[in-house]
């Protein structure tokens, strides 16, 4: 399994989604599931329209994830899975990991994996020049265990997980008489072999003493030690060794930074976490998932070799409709049936664009191209679009492919096309109870030509009564959202499927007149119909009036 094989591909439609958009993106994600075997998910990048709605619901499939952004975040990047350590690790084990692991910083962990805290070469360097502290071992509070594993040691009398926590660090070199003047209660002695300066520091109350280069303790002084609980081990090393190395035993959690940590969530995005790093001088920054626990470290130079997401895009390819972020991400295909738009990719895509009605009939082909079996709820999915796009066969964008297609799948699904597509369309015209920039957005696309931007909103009912209602609410909100967008005209299109034509408001300086010049048609409004104009014979968006729009803008 290559490194690509482990990573989703997200198949997505436009911003505003239709049902073409959805269903296209579930059925062509299954189809290339089934191909590859590799993880493909749908998405949407909007919100799910009540006709794709009753879609979903009819063939009981769940809509796909809302993805909000595919922007790269710190999931996408290759975490160094570096793991975390307990806190009381020796800094002796702590710079052999670093050294084995190839990392300068290292994280301790509890438990169940929260992060506690952060320990550098920087710090462990710093922890040597502690030189003049003869009481650090003990500020430290060193578990016994960790001086035994330090000094390669044997515990003679005590428990190893007791710690040293209360005196300093001596060597006795002077005779027995002068060594009462300088060991204190609760020190920590390191010897050599001489019987009267072991027994010299137990009866001053020493907490732990080192016997070195291997010598026996006698059972007197084992006895002694054990009356007066004083911890012996004996080490191989001499004094001058033993005594070079007792500091390495200290936990790391003496030295480690716990306050103020920089860390970074999987969810982050890289743009934010570069900013953030940008101001900083670590070298390495813990990543947590969202609840906290420590995933590993990522360094300012994995921040480079970030990959962006895996993206599929169906039903579109302009980057005025695409999802947020888009620009990040690493486009793999497009299959669409619109104008070629302004889409640019880093590398070169697998592009599929056929002249025909609707997404999901390339989609029909692609399954039956690749013999891969169309299940009832995959080609219930994909008439549904065929349905939606082509207005049930009546839109000048339908082709005898598109109708050929919407039979053959109406078979498989177990639908009558007629009564299935009215109740479809009944259910996707429900304006009740909506406010006026639900049904606004419902269906609504931005465009660019030249330097001229425009937005075309659409509703398509088989009642007329209700469009005529639509009329008079849509026109005074045309006017906010063209201003709240920045956009030069607006235009949305109320469209009668029955009777095959579109009455289209117009907003915005000259939108009307270069409609009704470039339909010819009443180029001189009525009175109250100057934001109005009537399109006989054009139901379709996509096919009549955005290149009509798009040649007048031209001239």
């Amino acid at each position: 399994m290559g490194e690509n094989s482990k990573r989703k591909t997200i198949v997505i439609g436009h911003r505003n989604p239709d049902t073409d958009s959805i269903c296209s993106a579930i059925c062509y994600a299954n189809l290339k599931r089934e191909i590859t075997g590799e993880d493909y998910q749908p998405g949407r990048a909007g919100h799910v329209n009540e006709e794709t709605q009753f879609v979903l619901n009819y063939f009981n499939v769940e809509a796909p994830q809302y993805i909000e952004n595919v922007k790269t975040q710190a999931r996408d990047i290759e975490i160094r899975k570096s793991r975390g350590v307990r806190k009381n690790l020796s800094l002796k084990n702590a710079w052999k990991l670093m050294q084995e692991v190839n990392a300068e910083t290292i994280a301790a962990i509890t438990d169940d994996g929260m992060l506690e805290g952060l320990i550098t070469v920087g710090d462990i360097a710093k922890s040597y020049m502690n030189v003049y502290d003869s009481s650090i071992l003990s500020k430290a509070k060193t578990q016994y265990a960790n001086i035994l594993e330090t000094l390669e040691g044997a515990l003679v009398v005590g428990d190893e997980n007791e710690y040293f926590n209360q005196g300093k660090v001596l060597i006795a070199a002077a005779n027995p008489d002068m060594m009462e003047f300088y060991i204190s209660k609760g020190d920590l002695v390191i010897l050599g072999n001489r019987y009267e300066s072991q027994l010299c520091a137990i009866e001053m109350d020493a907490a732990c003493i080192i016997v070195c280069e291997g010598a026996s303790v006698s059972m007197t002084i084992k006895k002694l030690a054990q009356e007066r609980g004083c911890t012996v081990m004996t080490t191989p090393y001499d004094t001058f060794m033993a005594a070079r190395l007792v500091n390495q035993s200290m936990p790391i959690s003496y030295f480690m930074k716990t306050e103020g940590l920089l860390t970074f969530e999987e969810e982050d995005y890289i743009d934010d976490i570069k900013e953030v790093m940008a101001s900083k001088r670590h070298r390495y920054f813990p990543i947590l998932d969202k609840d906290g626990r420590y995933k590993g470290m990522i360094s300012r130079r994995n921040l480079l070799g970030a990959k962006g997401k895996r993206l599929i895009l169906v039903d579109h390819n302009e980057k005025s409709q695409a999802v947020e972020g888009m620009e990040s991400a690493d486009i793999l295909e497009i299959i669409d049936h619109h104008r070629l738009g302004t889409v640019s990719t880093i590398s070169p895509v697998f592009f599929r664009n056929q002249p025909v009605g609707c997404t999901a009939t390339i989609v029909y082909q692609m399954y039956q191209e690749n013999r891969v079996v169309i299940e009832p709820q995959i080609a219930g999915l994909l008439c549904s679009a065929i349905i939606s796009d082509t207005l049930l066969f009546r839109s000048p964008t339908c082709t005898a492919v598109d109708k050929q297609a919407a039979v053959a799948l109406a078979d498989v699904a177990g639908i009558d096309l007629e009564k299935y597509a009215g109740a479809m369309f009944a259910a996707g015209s429900n304006l009740k109870g909506k406010t006026d920039g639900e049904i606004f957005y419902q269906d609504f696309k931005k465009f660019t030509a030249g330097k001229i931007s425009f937005g075309v909103g659409q509703i398509s009912s088989l009642n007329s009564v209700e469009l005529e209602e639509l009329e008079e609410r849509m026109l005074p909100y045309m006017k906010k959202a063209r201003e709240e967008h920045g956009m030069d005209m607006m235009f949305f299109m109320l469209t009668n499927i029955l009777t095959e034509s579109t009455e289209l408001l117009c907003e915005g300086p000259g939108a009307r007149q270069m409609v009704a010049g470039a339909f010819r048609v009443d180029e001189f409004p009525a009175e109250g119909r100057e934001h109005t104009v009537s399109l006989p014979g054009v139901v379709s968006r996509k096919k009549q009036l955005i290149p009509g729009i798009m040649m007048a803008v031209q001239e």
